[in-house]
């Protein structure tokens, strides 16, 4: 395996197992066996997410190499999910599983059908493959139940519609209703839609054309914060959920090409930035400083106004927390800096030894670490009063820290994607060359 050059006391073996164990648990518990659906949240009678799903096909091969499971009992949950997805309702119904080859973003989690009237999710959809592929390059034996796995994973991957899904301009749309068709946003500047891009641009039946892609980053934000410049966006997730599966080290398309770096180094600067905000601390919030840092998408305290100090302070629910720039209301997600420990471990490591140590946010939860916490939210009925804490536990938080920890360590998660013609089809589309690529875009 390969070991990181980086020193540090929390670089031991020991805790970042610890740290795969406690998000692999969310995974073998929150799980429906009848049909490998995913508990989008521990929350009671909630739904399945299809990227919690699509996480968990990542985190089985994973949980294998680090003996949290059986390769045996990873197999037949992997089977019984994609299983799943093949023989469940899809079509124009309003109460089916997907249609044109996507899926809705929630999902019942005993019928598998259709919940809360969302939307069917490209998105979500993108993840959900991405599982289903990374399983596919892992089950790899010339067994019939392993060469099943591989034939539903593709299928499933080359049904689905890119050129149903494009929007007038170029850029994939986020999504459909059957009640009143397409939703009226596009994906669009630099988002977890990266990896979107690349499988959209893969596909052997529906291929988007390059141009999509070249639709789609017309409308980057290149910004200068804290003496740093990269390619902007707020919430830390943004720069980590693609990285979950491909290895950016050292492939560039023509953007990163004339900014002379890497999506990987830019993930670097966008979480050294993180903390450098952490440090101005513009808003005054409790506990911010050098390990003490980490805005993105995430739950939250509120909605709600108190009075904090003698400061009236918003506090806001579920929101897309970003830095320096978007809502900031004084929550950080752990899980958000954990996965970036690839980037930036340097600074990564010091603060979740805060956040286990000092904080005990992470050993005396079942799943460790909780979607998020502030310590600014006091004096409210039912706060600590050391603050608040997220009550619920999200696979989508979970899963990039089991996967991105272990792409710290040894690198699996991106080794498997490095032979996936999808992936590696989607970035030659999309003009990414160079490093493992190659200069002519093909695998070295």
């Amino acid at each position: 395996m390969r070991s990181s050059p980086f020193s540090h006391p929390l670089q031991s073996d020991p805790l970042l197992q610890r740290l795969q164990s406690k998000a692999f648990a969310y995974f073998q518990y929150e799980t429906n066996p009848a049909n490998g659906l995913v508990s989008d949240k521990t929350a009671p009678d909630w739904p399945c997410s299809i990227a919690a799903t699509g996480l968990a096909l990542s985190a089985y091969p994973v949980a294998v190499e680090r003996g949290l499971i059986s390769h045996a009992a990873a197999l037949k949950r992997v089977l019984t999910t994609l299983r799943f997805f093949r023989d469940s309702p899809h079509g124009p119904q309003p109460d089916a599983t997907g249609c044109r080859g996507f899926y809705y973003h929630f999902l019942h989690m005993q019928t598998g059908r259709r919940a809360w009237q969302c939307e069917l999710s490209t998105v979500d959809s993108a993840f959900l493959f991405a599982g289903m592929l990374t399983a596919a390059e892992y089950f790899s034996d010339d067994t019939a139940e392993q060469k099943e796995i591989r034939d539903i994973a593709r299928a499933l991957y080359e049904r689905a519609d890119w050129t149903w899904a494009q929007a007038a301009d170029g850029t994939v749309v986020h999504g459909w209703r059957p009640e009143s068709g397409f939703i009226p946003h596009c994906w669009h500047g630099y988002d977890e839609a990266l990896l979107l891009y690349v499988l959209a641009l893969g596909s052997p039946t529906h291929a988007l054309p390059p141009s999509a892609y070249e639709a789609w980053t017309r409308s980057y934000e290149w910004k200068h914060c804290y003496d740093l410049d990269y390619l902007y966006a707020g919430p830390l997730f943004i720069h980590q959920l693609s990285h979950a599966w491909i290895d950016f080290r050292g492939i560039q398309d023509a953007f990163m090409r004339g900014k002379g770096i890497d999506y990987f180094e830019n993930s670097r600067r966008a979480t050294q930035v993180q903390q450098r905000y952490a440090l101005d601390n513009p808003l005054g919030f409790k506990g911010y400083g050098a390990n003490c840092w980490g805005i993105t998408a995430s739950d939250g305290p509120g909605p709600a106004t108190l009075k904090v100090d003698g400061v009236e302070r918003t506090f806001y629910d579920y929101q897309g927390r970003g830095a320096p720039f978007g809502i900031d209301d004084g929550t950080l997600a752990p899980w958000a800096v954990v996965a970036s420990l690839p980037f930036a471990p340097e600074i990564v490591l010091p603060t979740v030894h805060h956040f286990i140590h000092t904080l005990q946010l992470h050993d005396h939860h079942p799943y460790g670490f909780k979607a998020s916490f502030n310590q600014s939210y006091v004096d409210a009925p039912g706060t600590a009063p050391d603050g608040w804490v997220s009550p619920y536990f999200f696979g989508l938080n979970l899963g990039p820290i089991l996967l991105m920890v272990e792409n710290h360590r040894t690198g699996l998660p991106w080794q498997l994607m490095h032979g996936c013609r999808y992936i590696v089809d989607g970035l030659r589309r999309a003009g990414f060359s160079g490093g493992w690529l190659g200069a002519d875009g093909h695998p070295r």
